[in-house]
């Protein structure tokens, strides 16, 4: 039976390892002709309403943290899980470092985008947080965006890293251990 779930271990790693390969070479939402793979078009749905939640969450803080706590709290949530699931089984961590990773990236597109303002936001006339928290500072939005893409996808690859070297750890123990009579 643990060698089912290892196959699904597998197959699940595999396929952040192609979400993981389309951040890379073909996560760019601004472009006409973006088309994500199903997973990613859930998951930035999930992203979407978080982001939206840390701006009423952050609010009561004053203008620029409530800018800026849309995108602050779409990665402490992520965070909080992988944290949470650390502390409870941490062979478990690679599914919240993946998702926090992706989001990292999805965060970097919203940065770099702040000077041209080309990403549809949810209605006219709203603001753009990274285009007013950075005042269009096209440097600065580049700067700050690259960081935060680079270390979105080190995290994604960190827990793919993960998955399989506890994926590989619990198949070895599993076959080690025999159970006594």
């Amino acid at each position: 039976m643990r060698g089912v779930f290892l196959i699904l271990k597998l197959a699940a790693l595999a396929l952040l390892g192609y979400l993981l390969v389309f951040l890379l070479t073909g996560y760019e939402p601004a472009s006409p002709g973006y088309r994500p793979p199903f997973v990613l078009v859930i998951l930035d749905m999930i992203n979407l309403y978080i982001h939206e939640a840390g701006h009423l969450f952050f609010k009561l803080f004053g203008m620029w943290i409530y800018i800026l706590g849309g995108s602050l709290f779409q990665v402490l949530l992520p965070l909080a899980l992988l944290i949470v699931v650390w502390r409870q089984n941490n062979s478990q961590i690679w599914y919240p470092g993946f998702w926090m990773g992706e989001s990292m990236v999805n965060v970097s597109v919203y940065i770099r985008d702040a000077p041209y303002r080309k990403l549809r936001l949810l209605a006219q006339g709203l603001i753009h947080d990274w285009n007013w928290l950075l005042s269009g500072d096209q440097d600065s939005s580049e700067i700050l965006g690259g960081a935060v893409y680079w270390l979105g996808i080190a995290l994604c690859t960190g827990a793919i890293g993960a998955g399989l070297y506890f994926g590989i750890r619990d198949f070895i123990e599993d076959r080690v251990y025999v159970p006594e009579d």
